[in-house]
């Protein structure tokens, strides 16, 4: 697991099934799964959000084993994917609030440098994104 920008903490968490099959008791056919996962998207939710309602609301706890895809593939298929993938998403979003904390504190070492680690983290993503042509190659999220 990659520990990017941090000490070697932070391993905990929960982990995904072993198994590739879906459980058992698990009785959402994958028509329905994928109904949900549309009719959540158009109420305006975020695939993260999505995967949590299936699995604290509809009792389906992931997406791939039922329907041989993923929540991001259902998206793309019924042209509802995001503009901007989630992960960059919020890594902008965080950015934005770090500049706006160095507007009024100037002298915050620790979140200049910090700030300098989001920043690498989104020149990699985006160049990652780039290549797959998920994003556009004019794309310029960081400009200042």
């Amino acid at each position: 697991m990659a520990r990017m920008h941090t000490s070697k903490r932070g391993r905990s968490g929960s982990k995904r099934p072993l198994s590739r099959l879906p459980p058992s008791w698990v009785k959402a056919t994958p028509d329905e799964v994928e109904a949900y996962v549309v009719k959540l998207a158009k109420e305006g939710m975020k695939p993260s959000m999505i995967g949590n309602v299936l699995r604290d609301q509809y009792a389906i706890p992931l997406v791939k084993p039922i329907t041989g895809k993923t929540i991001g593939q259902i998206l793309r298929e019924n042209n509802l994917q995001p503009p901007i993938p989630e992960d960059l998403a919020n890594l902008l979003e965080k950015v934005r609030r770090m500049r706006l904390h160095l507007q009024t504190h100037k002298s915050d070492g620790h979140n200049i440098h910090r700030l300098q680690l989001v920043e690498s983290k989104v020149r990699r993503l985006v160049k990652y994104y780039k290549s797959r042509n998920i994003l556009p190659l004019e794309y310029e999220p960081l400009s200042h």
